[in-house]
């Protein structure tokens, strides 16, 4: 375990930029299965080619923001030296800083001086908004007012920075295109088509990559998660992601996904008592987390049917008991691929419409279900 000690927060108020059940990013010293992205920022530091905007891009849930914190910790304990009477100083070789660095203490309190952390903040009427706003980067202004703590670094995280606006990310624009002086800007974003290409052109990419499953059970059993007995279902399920396991395992996403491959199971003639409960569950009061999940947990499955015909065989490792066997009876040739493809594309479109227009849960559910029951009969 490499966690720091927990910060104690001012509010116990929900952060943009903390997966719920998992400790924040700046609580957690180790990364897991991003060697190269360490590496490849290390040698442009080595090298004095310390770029003042860097992009951190892959899935959600892989360690981007615990990189970002990384980068930011390391940065932060290392001021720029001038060379001395001895020469430059050897090569960094790792971003690890100690738990009891100063440095870590302060990032941990929410009170070092060099760091600016920008993310969806509350409005007026206590509600998380859904974006960056320009009033969010203009904090930075002040925060660039500020001389570098003893003649120091300063590092700003906007996490995610696909979540600003036009106006936040004009605004930041300008701050990549006259850059402070000893400042490194860490962008986080998953999905860097959704960012202004000049902003894009303005940063050095660092490309994280999802994590192998060895990767992911030592990620999440440093976040503290009680893992499953069987964590192939876990692994297939994540794809990577220790964000997306993180929230598997905090809403029963792998009992849910059982559930609806045993519903398959029973097609075409369908289970409908099952299928009722499992749309039931969804439209419970305050389910709207296991909703959400349950429509993602229909896609995986609906994508997982549509590549076990393309391919002949069912993805491994299998997602849930059985699994393998129920997709292959049920998609066995590219031409049922075609169909279970053409049905997520559609299933998709309509469920996000609904949530949209806020239909009922149980009956958007139970409508996809006999989608899926029709595309079986065919």
């Amino acid at each position: 375990m490499s966690r720091a000690p927990k910060a104690k927060p001012d509010e116990d108020l929900p952060r943009a930029d903390q997966a719920p059940g998992a400790p924040h990013p700046r609580e957690t010293l180790q990364l897991f299965g991003q060697d190269q992205a360490e590496q490849d920022f290390l040698t442009a530091y080595n090298s004095d080619r310390l770029h003042h905007g860097w992009l951190l891009t892959g899935p959600q849930g892989i360690g981007k923001a615990t990189l970002a914190w990384r980068i930011a910790r390391f940065l932060l304990a290392n001021p720029p030296a001038e060379d001395g009477l001895f020469g430059a100083p050897p090569p960094v070789t790792s971003l690890s800083i100690n738990a009891e660095h100063p440095v870590s203490h302060r990032i941990q309190a929410l009170a070092e001086p060099g760091l600016a952390a920008i993310s969806r903040s509350y409005n007026d009427k206590g509600k998380l908004r859904d974006q960056i706003v320009v009033d969010d980067i203009r904090k930075l202004n002040r925060f660039f007012g500020l001389s570098a703590t003893d003649g120091g670094r300063r590092v700003v995280i906007v996490d995610a920075a696909d979540d600003m606006n036009i106006s936040a990310a004009n605004a930041l624009l300008k701050m990549l295109e006259e850059p402070p002086a000893r400042t490194t800007i860490l962008l986080i974003s998953h999905q860097p088509s959704r960012l202004l290409p000049t902003i894009r052109s303005r940063c050095r990419t660092l490309r994280l990559g999802p994590l192998s499953p060895q990767d992911m059970q030592s990620a999440l059993a440093q976040a503290g998660a009680d893992l499953p007995e069987n964590t192939d279902h876990l692994a297939a399920l994540a794809a990577g992601s220790v964000g997306a396991a993180l929230r598997l395992l905090n809403l029963g996403g792998l009992q849910i996904y059982s559930e609806l491959i045993q519903i398959l199971d029973t097609m075409p003639r369908l289970d409908r008592q099952r299928a009722m409960a499992l749309a039931e569950a969804a439209a419970q009061r305050g389910a709207a987390e296991k909703f959400e999940l349950l429509l993602t947990l229909i896609e995986v499955a609906l994508s997982r049917l549509a590549r076990t015909g393309a391919t002949g065989q069912p993805p491994q490792p299998e997602a849930a008991r059985s699994e393998g066997s129920v997709l292959s009876r049920l998609s066995p040739n590219p031409q049922k691929a075609r169909a279970w493809a053409d049905l997520s594309a559609e299933a998709t479109a309509r469920a996000r419409h609904g949530q949209a227009v806020n239909l009922d849960p149980a009956s958007l559910v139970l409508d996809t279900v006999f989608k899926m029951q029709e595309t079986a009969s065919r």
